[in-house]
């Protein structure tokens, strides 16, 4: 088993239609104003940036994200990652009801030195950690979604 690889799932049901979701969702730029957790982004040109991330455990990530595919009309999101993680992330939409469900995806290999170091006894901390932000990630989108 690589300790280092991780495969992250997560499904959020909002209230808001799939085009004001994507909306938010293509500005990652704007990530730090709804979602605590992502500290920072600075963009780097129209297709990738360099964000930093932290979520309860005492620790940043930097990643450099390139946008790999945006897709409005197949309501799709991607971007590959480099840096302390190396890997990719999707957001998926889909209209439910009169709401949207939003799939994300994520598959990376840690390559922090430290994070790798403590991969074997930490790893049910690391997840803990990411399933923490992701629901964090999701009021936040919530809440940005009502203000809109």
């Amino acid at each position: 088993m690589n300790w280092c690889h991780y495969r992250f799932h997560s499904i959020w049901d909002l209230s808001a239609e799939p085009p004001a979701v994507y909306a938010v969702l293509e500005r990652a730029a704007e990530y730090p104003l709804w979602w605590p957790q992502v500290r920072e982004v600075t963009p780097v040109d129209e297709e990738s940036g360099i964000v930093r991330f932290r979520s309860v455990l005492p620790y940043d990530l930097r990643v450099t994200v390139r946008a790999r595919r945006r897709d409005p009309g197949a309501l799709l999101l991607e971007v590959g990652m480099t840096g302390d993680l190396t890997g990719w992330a999707r957001w998926t939409l889909t209209a439910r009801g009169t709401g949207t469900r939003v799939r994300y995806d994520q598959e990376v290999e840690v390559r922090k030195p430290l994070m790798r170091r403590l991969a074997p006894a930490c790893r049910p901390l690391f997840r803990a950690n990411h399933a923490i932000m992701m629901r964090s990630g999701r009021r936040g989108l919530a809440a940005r979604l009502r203000s809109r």
